[in-house]
């Protein structure tokens, strides 16, 4: 079997082939002339047949060089962009990258972090799902997916999960609803009304973390939670009288007729970037991204 002739020495023999000039062409190389000479006897050697035929003053193309020298150069360049991609591939700079997210974080959280993705990597292929928020962690450690985004530090094993965002707590509710006009609401207040939650089998973290707002509430506040989840009439808060408690990112989504209002002392909701334990040169660049990402919208400082 024919074996291809390293790509350095063909490189040098294009160069010499423009010159025509053992000397000249050693010199534009930066190799000592006999050096060159050597590398062309041993690339006819591998093809098996003369490329030039010299004298003591000139260098002639025989029909071989003649051919090696018109064809070379695209294969070349051909070469070079496999070992560019190559490269940009192994650096995490090309692919398809799967991000799995919970619903609440798609209305500003992911498409902010997809956009940046794709601008500042335009080789990289980014498709986004929603997903049950309890399946994310276990889906990201098992390749399913490669990142997720979720709302609370959920469990998890075999995965990594890096601060995304603060937002503070409030509650959606509607707009002619007796504490609308308040700037601030106090969770006793907040309490007095019926406090719609999301299903705990949704996500427990969250679940949690609001029906702990009210622990300390007597009489214990009435919860309930909605039929349909992620119901974006938000049909339920139009009575006038039904609070839902949410993060502030509720804010920016809000259905006609519906407000938000911070509630006075809760803690923050937290959003979280989920990446496997074991991380590849793309996992590095999607941290990266959501760092910048999270600095420059000051998404931490809330």
């Amino acid at each position: 079997m024919a074996v291809a002739p390293d790509t350095v020495s063909l490189r040098y023999f294009l160069v010499l082939a423009q010159e025509l000039h053992f000397t000249s062409a050693a010199a534009r190389i930066g190799i000592a002339q006999p050096a060159l000479s050597a590398r062309m006897r041993r690339l006819e050697a591998e093809l098996g047949t003369a490329l030039l035929v010299r004298d003591t003053r000139t260098v002639v193309l025989t029909a071989a060089g003649a051919a090696l020298a018109e064809s070379a150069p695209p294969a070349l360049a051909a070469l070079d962009r496999a070992w560019d991609t190559a490269r940009s591939a192994a650096a995490g700079e090309l692919g398809t990258l799967r991000i799995g997210y919970s619903l609440s974080a798609g209305a500003e959280t992911v498409p902010a972090l997809v956009d940046r993705l794709l601008r500042d990597h335009s080789g990289l292929e980014v498709g986004a799902v929603p997903m049950a928020t309890p399946e994310i962690s276990p889906a990201v450690a098992d390749g399913s997916i490669d990142a997720g985004i979720t709302r609370g530090e959920q469990p998890g094993r075999d995965v990594r999960r890096f601060l995304l965002r603060r937002a503070r707590i409030g509650v959606q509710l509607a707009q002619h609803h007796p504490l609308a006009g308040r700037p601030e609401i106090e969770i006793a207040d907040a309490a007095t009304y019926p406090l719609r939650l999301p299903d705990r089998a949704a996500n427990p973290v969250i679940h949690d973390q609001l029906s702990a707002l009210f622990r300390d509430i007597r009489p214990r506040p009435r919860f309930h939670t909605p039929a349909v989840s992620f119901d974006m009439s938000q049909r339920d808060l139009r009575d006038g009288v039904t609070l839902a408690p949410a993060g502030e990112a509720a804010a920016t989504a809000q259905p006609a007729g519906l407000t938000w209002r911070p509630l006075r002392g809760a803690p923050s909701l937290t959003l979280h970037l989920v990446l496997p334990r074991e991380q590849s040169p793309l996992h590095h660049r999607i941290r990266a991204a959501a760092k910048t990402l999270a600095h420059e919208l000051h998404w931490l400082t809330g």
